[in-house]
């Protein structure tokens, strides 16, 4: 088998022998190799960052010096030093090396390669060393075909992956090796190598000088990622040489490289983590860090549709009744982002994006389902009651279906007592409204709705002059008779009583013109009972709570610890 070396470099002075790291794609660089190439650390003492691996007596030292047989995953992002680690291993140790990459090798090479280990091991040769590059690209059949020749030490297995392990390797392979994490390198650390490639004869050998300035362009916009710094700073240099120049400003380094590498990938973790704080900033309330995490998706090709459905989802999950209005914006935004497409629709998602941001925060749609979900799981709720069930087909009322049904526009109120959820489950309160914008209304009027449809005895309303004057709940209003009834179901005011509401809102307003009378029928209002909409027109709603007041955005940066919290 002719392994597939990821550098099939060899040493000058003919071919290495065979099985030897050169012969694996691990030779000494060629003069002409790109500047990254030429400038990997040969020993482990020029290895910039990584400290954390590096202590002594660390799996990475035992791995490079040899002392030790241990299979290793290395999981980092680009440019952090994976291969150049592989490289120090060939190097470093007496070990035979053998180099693929996951792109292009295959399960009959891997098993090749083991073969080949287990005969060299039978003969009492070098233990080999197994570098696979990319090994998330293997499919899990290509994992399991490494399985036992690592359980058995035939190979010791160097993998390097830029995708999160614990979703891209298989557990088993994963209990199998030491998962080592490269971090991005820092600013200084990035620094450092580029001043290191200007002055050493491996790379740019004194020819060119760097302005600061020109370093500090290079050093920003490589996020971290060493070989794009170098690679920008090769190009840079070739230009300045071009002009007969021997120092690289910021004009030419510009010229060189002039995007930051963003760390994004759609597929892998970067995607998971960037979502996720997009959702939590914008669930914090935080407009500034929202769109940041937004243009973070957009500028690096995020389908937009995506960012879309997580707008949508947001809206009720993480505001809900508190704003009704921002379930409309985000579905527009999407609509949006359906006709008319990027680079416009961006716009559109960030004009959401700063609505679900500041608008007023509610958890309670999110938790109320959860907990009727986790009813239905449990096995609660018996049989539709016979009076709600389907009765329009011949035979059905013989069968007692819809006997009873009390139809509540029949009710001056529009609202009757009816059971309407199975017998095990009467009194079960799901939907608890918070006092957040919109909302707020609704905390008023439920309890009031609750004792009517259950048919609970409540107090007397009494009349308030200030929520009279106040004009609450539009045309509602009450008569003299009506003390003592629950007609004002209607109206947006709260019920003075603990009992009569869930917290003990003021009392009802007083008579008006408005007022419905009649000898029979107790006094109801005219009206059913007020939408979030018209709470919002009277003044109750987002647009009259700041977001810094305990109705308004709030609570925004708790909701993650309920049931609806973010699982991206």
């Amino acid at each position: 088998m002719e392994p597939d070396g990821l550098f099939p470099l060899t040493a000058p002075g003919g071919p290495a022998p065979s099985g030897s790291a050169a012969s694996a794609g691990f030779g000494t660089p060629a003069a002409d190799s790109p500047l990254p190439v030429r400038m990997r650390p040969a020993t482990l003492d020029e290895l910039v960052g990584q400290q954390h691996l590096l202590a002594p007596g660390a799996p990475l030292r035992q791995l490079v010096t040899g002392r030790s047989p241990m299979s290793v995953i290395l999981w980092g992002p680009p440019g952090t030093g994976k291969t150049t680690i592989a490289h120090l291993v060939a190097a470093a140790t007496d070990r035979k090396f053998v180099a693929m990459s996951a792109l292009s090798a295959g399960v009959k090479d891997v098993r090749a390669v083991i073969d080949a280990a287990r005969q060299e091991r039978r003969r009492g040769g070098p233990p080999t060393v197994l570098f696979i590059d990319e090994v998330h690209r293997f499919s899990k059949t290509q994992q399991d075909s490494l399985l036992a020749a690592v359980e058995d030490r035939t190979v010791t297995l160097l993998a390097a992956t830029t995708e999160n392990p614990y979703f891209s390797v298989i557990s088993p392979l994963l209990s199998r090796c030491v998962l080592l994490t490269l971090h991005a390198l820092g600013d200084d650390d990035v620094r450092a190598l580029v001043r290191r490639a200007l002055a050493d004869e491996r790379g740019l050998g004194g020819a060119v000088t760097l302005t600061a300035e020109a370093e500090e362009h290079l050093v920003r916009l490589a996020s971290g990622d060493v070989r794009k710094a170098l690679t920008a700073l090769e190009a840079a240099a070739s230009s300045a040489l071009a002009q007969s120049s021997t120092e690289i400003d910021l004009a030419t380094a510009e010229k060189a490289v002039d995007v930051a590498a963003v760390r994004y990938d759609r597929d892998g973790d970067a995607h998971y983590d960037v979502t996720s704080a997009f959702i939590k900033s914008m669930r914090g309330s935080d407009p500034d860090a929202a769109l940041h995490w937004l243009a973070r998706m957009l500028v690096a090709g995020e389908d937009p549709r995506f960012i879309a459905r997580r707008i949508v989802i947001f809206a009720s999950e993480d505001v809900g009744m508190a704003d009704p209005q921002a379930l409309l914006v985000a579905t527009a935004a999407a609509q949006a982002v359906q006709n008319v497409g990027l680079p416009e629709a961006q716009l559109n998602l960030a004009q959401a994006v700063v609505h679900l941001a500041t608008a007023a925060k509610s958890n309670s749609v999110t938790t109320a389902l959860g907990a009727a979900m986790a009813d239905v799981r449990a096995g609660r709720g018996g049989p539709v009651p016979a009076s709600l069930r389907d009765a329009h087909y011949p035979g059905s009322r013989g069968l007692g279906h819809g006997r009873g049904y009390r139809y509540p526009h029949d009710d001056p109120r529009g609202v009757v007592k009816q059971q309407y959820v199975p017998d095990d489950l009467v009194g079960a309160d799901y939907y608890q409204p918070s006092e957040h914008g919109a909302e707020r209304a609704v905390s008023e009027r439920l309890p009031r709705l609750r004792r009517i449809v259950r048919g609970l005895a409540g107090p007397a309303p009494g009349p308030s002059e200030e929520e009279a004057e106040a004009g609450r709940g539009g045309s509602v209003a009450y008569s003299a008779e009506s003390a003592g009834d629950e007609s004002t179901v209607g109206s947006s005011a709260g019920d003075p009583s603990p009992t009569g509401s869930a917290r003990g809102r003021s009392a009802a307003r007083p008579a008006s013109a408005a007022s419905v009378e009649a000898p029979d029928v107790p006094a109801a209002s005219v009206e059913a009972p007020s939408s979030p909409a018209a709470s919002a027109a009277s003044g109750e709603g987002p647009d009259s709570v700041s977001a810094g007041s305990p109705g308004g955005a709030g609570r925004g940066g708790d909701s993650g610890a309920a049931a609806g919290k973010d699982q991206t």
